[in-house]
């Protein structure tokens, strides 16, 4: 069967295929390759710059160039031929490497080849290939995707920071609040999240068979290979991590993922709350000509966007709790189970982008409905003793709370006009029961 978004297993290259495209960047095989290629063209000239006395003025500026330019215009041919020698290797990081002496051959740098891939083991190159093509997916994609919804999210903040909403605390009524409010609440945690992921670095290993450099130094002993290292992972936008095994050890990277799982949870969190107004009809929703709602009821219109953001943020967090459990352990110097379960970092991301441009969709389709938000809090006239027991409490009456407590709990309806019958009866100065008066629940929303 031919792979299309109609054949696809996952419904990340599938149903949602054209929003996660760009993904395809970083986190495809064919990524995975363009970026060994990458960190292999890189290293090879770091050692031909630092300079290794075989490699010493024998590469030109042009083929320099014209090496690097095998991974700026790294095309699916190569990614192909790459594969076709794997099919050989059975080992894809040796299969990059006999490309590369390949078109060094036609570069006329036959002689300098034997330096490609010189000292290294593979995981120096998927451990440094991997974190590049994340950080970069990171900047480019995943951040991106999450500013516009906090742009929204910071539009509304401004346009509804005055508008009262009746607070439930418990799914009760409570003291109100303001609904700009409760949008910043969720901005102000997504923005301390976001801080702490940006104090995190993208590690790297480089280092050897097992991270000792000993091919290194028992070929040139007088080199400072950990500086060096250190200086061609930071050229590539990573922390190299020292000492290692043979691989990574995936602490750093697993906090980056815990980082992005807590901006997950606010965001699903926000999505449940949003869902939740709409229910209680505090928002409408901005029609599209031709949407279906149900299948069998006409007059639906489903807060959708914020259902599916939801689900694909949970399927996200279960991922990268699996990545972040899981990497860090390792038998002894090394094991395999990293490589097939790192094949899957970009996974999460897919459902995290889908979850934004979810988010985003649907905060712009909500239409405010102020007239049900106002009725809710005249409805609602007993979230006003808070405000009335504290006054009498600075007035020094006795038992105050018990007082509100045996009104408002009555069954029956607490409206302004018994609010107000309550204030009458109270044995203090007719100034504080003015000041009492003037309380109601559409401006009783604190600071």
């Amino acid at each position: 069967m031919q792979l299309s978004s109609l054949t696809a297993i996952s419904p990340i290259d599938g149903r949602y295929q054209k929003q996660t495209e760009a993904l395809g960047n970083y986190f495809s095989e064919f990524a995975l390759i363009r970026y060994r290629v990458w960190v292999e063209v890189q290293y090879f000239i770091a050692l031909e710059e630092l300079p290794l006395p075989q490699l010493a003025s024998q590469i030109s500026p042009d083929q320099k160039q014209a090496l690097r330019a095998i991974y700026e215009n790294f095309s699916l041919v190569q990614a192909e031929r790459i594969k076709e020698i794997e099919r050989t290797t059975n080992h894809d990081v040796k299969a990059v490497e006999y490309f590369l002496k390949e078109e060094m051959d036609k570069l006329g740098l036959h002689t300098a080849s034997e330096f490609i891939h010189f000292g290294l083991t593979s995981q120096d190159i998927n451990n440094t290939a991997i974190p590049m093509s994340l950080r970069h997916a990171i900047s480019n994609e995943i951040l991106p995707a999450l500013t516009k919804v906090l742009h929204i999210m910071e539009s509304q903040v401004q346009a509804w920071q005055h508008i009262p909403m009746l607070a439930r605390t418990h799914g009760q009524p409570a003291s109100p609040t303001r609904l700009g409010k409760e949008w910043e609440v969720f901005m102000h945690r997504i923005n301390v999240q976001l801080q702490q992921l940006h104090s995190l670095s993208y590690p790297a290993k480089f280092g050897g068979a097992t991270g000792n450099f000993n091919a290194h130094a028992v070929a040139y002993p007088k080199i400072d290979w950990i500086q060096f290292a250190n200086q061609f992972c930071d050229s590539l936008g990573l922390n190299r991590s020292h000492p290692t095994t043979q691989i990574e050890h995936y602490d750093n990277l697993a906090a980056l993922f815990d980082a992005f799982k807590r901006i997950n949870t606010i965001l699903l969190d926000f999505s449940k709350d949003v869902w939740q107004y709409v229910a209680m009809d505090y928002f409408k929703q901005k029609l599209k000509e031709g949407e279906v709602g149900s299948s069998a009821m006409p007059h639906k219109v489903n807060p959708i966007d914020f259902e599916n953001a939801e689900g694909n943020l949970g399927i996200a967090n279960a991922l990268l709790e699996h990545l972040s459990a899981k990497l860090p352990v390792s038998r002894l110097q090394r094991d395999l189970t990293d490589s097939t379960v790192l094949r899957n970092i970009g996974v999460p991301f897919g459902h995290m982008l889908i979850a934004f441009k979810s988010l985003e969709k649907g905060l712009q389709k909500l239409l405010l409905n102020e007239e049900k938000l106002a009725l809710d809090l005249e409805n609602n006239w007993a979230v006003v003793a808070e405000a009335i027991q504290t006054i009498l409490r600075r007035e020094g009456f006795e038992k105050p709370y018990e007082a509100l407590k045996a009104l408002t709990r009555k069954n029956e309806v607490i409206s302004k006009a018994s609010i107000h019958s309550f204030i009458d009866t109270l044995p203090i100065s007719d100034e504080v029961k003015s000041e009492l008066r003037l309380i109601s629940p559409h401006n009783y929303t604190g600071l």
